[in-house]
């Protein structure tokens, strides 16, 4: 554990500033749960009101206590939560918890209060969670310095799991989720407007807990990536998943965000290609953070997607088959040998194939489950199993049900889940220690998580993840360069341009064309007007003397009227692509450089079907994302076309992503489309650049 934050997560004593006897207001909750938690450190409540609080002698002021705390919790609000940080500064507390609310989240006014409390803290060395603050819990040694009302409702029980939010409301909800489970949690923190210390940095010491095996996020914004990433690479290299929500995805959820923690939301597609970078899965809601974990928890690598469901209903079979095949999980083929093997198992009436019915029977002969699953394991062609089971209860021998389906996640080194609607049902799963989910969706969208994100950390443990840049200035306004500027350097990184030249005089065009030898398309170059089309600044297929005549002097003349400065014009090789695609990169300033690729031509901001990368990224990376385009199946070739180049283009995007990379902020965007796309490769026909101070 980062030792910065060690006296958040592991205090050798607290003080609790604006204490209070009763458990129910916040001053009181925290000394509540640590006395209940056995926390093993000095309580120290501050109240001037107050002799004892709970048991404890109470103290007037921090000045009075009889040494400094190491953790201060600060439950008054106002200037009075100001004051306490600046006392707590003065002398030299490690770490504060402030959970007043009021401040950068409520407008200028608090925004201006959290700015000087958290700068008399920086100049101190003193770290604070908030304000606006639920507070932090840490069950593996009592330090709950936290009051929410969810560790009441739901008693605490410490385990392998560590959950780190922006939002209390949010963490509480997720700790509640795992706890209904049977799961344990160890870490509940939630950092509320994380003025000082963010999610983040909460995650990388976590991260460093030896007794972790799954770290949840919920995050609002993201302003210090590389430190995630940092715990990204922590949590891989000690097989931990992370699983994270980012909200704000929508404009009107950012604006929600802002006004709940005083966060700025970032650029959504990039937050997915950072998060997909390092290995991050990335959820919807705090339900779905949840939801997987049983299945995380069990560590297992299932070796691909194919399914068998069991169940002893045939109508949950058939609904079960259809969810799979909506979220791309393939439905094992069994071979006839196990099919054989089943058949000596199950009634002859029973469906044999996948899925796989024991019908009705099962309330007669409840050793069925126990007989199937093992037969269907063994089965190379079954990655994971479903047992769905919409009836039992009484008269159903749930409980060798559950033995049996335990016995199964013991040995089969296979996953299996369990869908049981019934709690009188599911709870006997649970104990028996099962992943059981209250619906088959539920349990389908688990394993398609599991399946995929454990695919997404095989492929980032092959690519070099390059640090986070960070936050670049810009000494100048940017500007556009023109077309023939933009493509010279593209060129120079190596990316592949149409043959063209640029021309000064009609003469030189005209050369240009006899040197290319086939129709061209003669272009304006200014960059002033880097849409030439509705300006009548593009003409395409000229094949004449007259045609380049013609073309060079309107074009010129029309910039003449436009007083718009004239490098010229370009003439270049007309050329088509089997596919018309788009690469683009822009410099991103929490992110850095953002590669887009996908469809391309005139339609592509209608049909948006694009992926989005961080830079640099390999062309493999490039392709497997490519591939998950809606436009991936005519890549490979339809109705007799040849296949196109894919690897070509990647290479292509890889290079300038590189080239924006490199730049370090100087190249502020690329644009180029259409990229022309053939059997035989890549190339790039039109391409602007945006560049910062420099150019």
């Amino acid at each position: 554990m980062p030792d910065t934050l060690s006296a958040l997560l592991s205090p050798r004593s607290v003080a609790v500033i604006g204490a209070s006897d009763n458990i129910h207001k916040i001053g009181g909750r925290p000394i509540y749960y640590m006395q209940q938690m056995g926390y093993a450190g000095t309580i120290y409540p501050v109240n001037p009101q107050r002799e004892t609080l709970q048991g404890l002698r109470s103290y007037p002021s921090l000045d009075a206590l009889p040494e400094t705390p190491e953790l201060a919790i600060i439950v008054v609000g106002g200037d009075s939560a100001v004051q306490a940080v600046s006392d707590c500064a003065r002398l030299g507390v490690g770490a504060a918890i402030v959970i007043a609310s009021g401040f950068g989240e409520a407008g200028e006014e608090g925004k201006r209060q959290q700015d000087e409390m958290v700068r008399i803290a920086r100049d101190a060395g003193l770290r604070i969670v908030g304000p606006n603050s639920q507070g932090l819990a840490n069950f593996g040694n009592g330090a709950i310095a936290s009051f929410s009302t969810m560790f009441i409702e739901i008693p605490p029980k410490d385990g392998p799991v560590a959950v780190v939010s922006q939002s209390g409301g949010t963490a509480a909800l997720v700790y509640g989720l795992l706890r209904n489970q049977g799961i344990g949690v160890r870490h509940v923190h939630a950092t509320g407007n994380q003025a000082d210390v963010t999610v983040s940095e909460l995650a990388l010491a976590v991260a460093h807990d030896p007794d972790i095996r799954l770290l949840l996020l919920y995050l609002e914004t993201l302003t210090d990536p590389d430190v995630l990433a940092e715990a990204a690479a922590v949590a891989r290299a000690r097989g931990i998943p992370v699983v994270a929500v980012k909200s704000g995805r929508s404009q009107a959820g950012a604006r929600a965000a802002a006004s709940h923690t005083g966060a700025m939301a970032n650029e959504d597609r990039a937050v997915d290609a950072f998060l997909a970078r390092h290995g991050i899965w990335r959820v919807d809601d705090a339900h779905a953070l949840a939801r997987c974990a049983p299945l995380y928890l069990r560590g297992w690598e299932p070796a691909g997607r194919r399914l068998v469901v069991v169940s002893n209903s045939g109508a949950s079979c058939v609904m079960a088959t259809d969810t799979a095949d909506t979220l791309g999980i393939t439905m094992a083929p069994l071979s006839d040998a196990t099919q054989a093997a089943l058949g000596q198992k199950l009634p002859g009436f029973a469906a044999t194939g996948n899925p796989v019915d024991v019908t009705a029977a099962l309330l007669t002969n409840s050793g069925l489950f126990g007989d199937v699953l093992p037969v269907v394991g063994d089965d190379p062609q079954a990655d994971m199993v479903l047992l769905d089971i919409p009836v039992a209860g009484m008269g159903y021998d749930v409980e060798r049900f559950a033995r049996d389906a335990a016995r199964f996640a013991d040995t089969a080194g296979k996953p299996i889940a369990v869908a049981a609607w019934q709690e009188s049902v599911a709870s006997v799963f649970r104990n028996a220690n099962v992943p059981t989910f209250f619906h088959a969706a539920d349990a389908l969208a688990a394993f398609h998580q599991l399946t995929a994100h454990r695919q997404l950390l095989r492929d980032v443990s092959g690519e070099t993840v390059m640090p986070v840049i960070g936050q670049v200035s810009l000494a100048s306004a940017p500007h556009t360069l023109s077309e023939a500027a933009s493509l010279a350097r593209l060129a120079e990184a190596g990316v592949p341009v149409v043959e063209h030249y640029l021309c000064r005089s009609a003469d030189e065009a005209v050369a240009a064309w006899q040197r290319i030898g086939a129709p061209v398309a003669v272009k304006a170059s200014s960059p002033a007007v880097p849409h030439k089309s509705e300006h009548g600044l593009v003409a395409l297929n000229c094949n004449t003397r007259d045609a380049i005549v013609d073309a060079y002097t309107s074009q010129t003349r029309t910039l003449d009227a436009m007083q718009a400065p004239c490098e010229g014009v370009i003439v270049a090789r007309m050329t088509r692509g089997q596919r018309e695609c788009m690469v683009g990169a822009h410099w991103d300033p929490v992110f850095g450089a953002v590669l887009l690729v996908g469809d391309g031509g005139k339609y592509v901001e209608t049909v948006k079907d694009t992926t989005v990368l961080l830079a640099p990224a390999s062309p493999a990376a490039i392709e497997r994302a490519v591939r998950r385009l809606r436009m991936a199946p005519l890549l490979d070739g339809v109705r007799g076309e040849p296949a196109l180049d894919v690897a070509a283009l990647c290479k292509l995007a890889a290079k300038v992503g590189d080239l924006v990379h490199r730049a370090g902020g100087e190249i502020r965007s690329v644009d180029l489309n259409p990229v022309m796309l053939n059997a035989e490769g890549a190339v790039v026909v039109d391409g602007l650049m945006e560049v910062g101070g420099g150019c």
